[in-house]
């Protein structure tokens, strides 16, 4: 992740979340503490950069990343270490586990993707189904998890969708829109949902296109007419229940929003020593 963004948006969270200061935690400052985080639930781990930048904006800390990003950790096992002063670290923690839960748990999703598919010549990819603000940690949870990151904002790529399509006046109209003001390294995607959708994008030299919500069999089927220096990607009705199926269908890529769009976080847990829980 970048750390020059990555510092911005921490920022941001602290300011929402600390007001004007952590009430509870400056009642221990300049008391030095030594602490660990640890996992409850086995999963894939994402985020170990931030604890340190969140220590560094808040006050002083060192954090110790004892297990490294994209690695497999198990429950109980102890993934950071931090010691320093009790107020930071005990003002940071909630932002650093909120993130490192999400940002885990989307890891861990994807991960259960790429092995559900077990088609390594087709990569998994995100969407920009993400919350607000939090694309640059959710995008980088899908690398970590094994994942491939599709375009990160509208400037990134053109994708020409129903609604473009309909607004241009169809597939090929669109793409020559697109084509005329494009410029050399601009991507340009069309989505087809129809056979007729997909020759006029061929015919007029698509370089990457998207079939939308499509069966397997279709895909199949479609691939056979689409020239080997296009690109493909299937998208749309793929779930965990039938991931499994576009094995082998062809595409170079399957995006799924469900990876950023109904994360279940991954438990994870931070204790100071000496404390003791049921």
């Amino acid at each position: 992740m970048n750390p020059l963004l990555l510092r911005t948006a921490l920022t941001s969270f602290l300011q929402e979340d600390l007001g004007f200061g952590d009430a509870s935690a400056q009642l221990f400052a300049g008391q030095t503490v030594t602490g660990h985080f640890l996992a409850k639930t086995t999963g894939i781990l994402c985020g170990q950069q931030i604890p340190q930048i969140v220590y560094d904006l808040l006050g002083t800390a060192h954090y110790e990343a004892v297990v490294p990003d994209g690695q497999a950790i198990k429950v109980g096992e102890i993934y950071g270490r931090v010691q320093g002063d009790a107020a930071t670290i005990l003002a940071g923690e909630r932002l650093i586990l909120n993130l490192l839960q999400r940002m885990s748990g989307i890891a861990s999703a994807t991960q259960r993707a790429v092995t559900l598919l077990a088609d390594p010549t087709i990569k998994i990819t995100d969407t920009r189904k993400t919350v607000p603000g939090l694309r640059l940690f959710d995008k980088y949870a899908v690398h970590c998890g094994g994942g491939a990151n599709h375009r990160f904002g509208l400037d990134q790529g053109m994708m020409l969708k129903d609604n473009h399509l309909a607004a241009a006046g169809g597939v090929m109209a669109a793409l020559k829109k697109a084509q005329a003001s494009a410029g050399p390294l601009m991507q340009i995607e069309v989505e087809v949902e129809t056979k007729a959708q997909l020759l006029a994008a061929i015919e007029q030299q698509a370089r990457v296109i998207m079939f939308d919500n499509q069966t397997p069999t279709t895909i199949k089927a479609w691939q056979k007419l689409v020239p080997a220096t296009t690109q493909t990607e299937a998208s749309g009705g793929i779930t965990w229940d039938n991931l499994a199926t576009y094995r082998h269908c062809g595409v170079n890529f399957i995006s799924m929003g469900v990876l950023t769009n109904n994360v279940q976080p991954l438990d994870l847990s931070f204790n100071l020593e000496g404390v003791t829980k049921a």
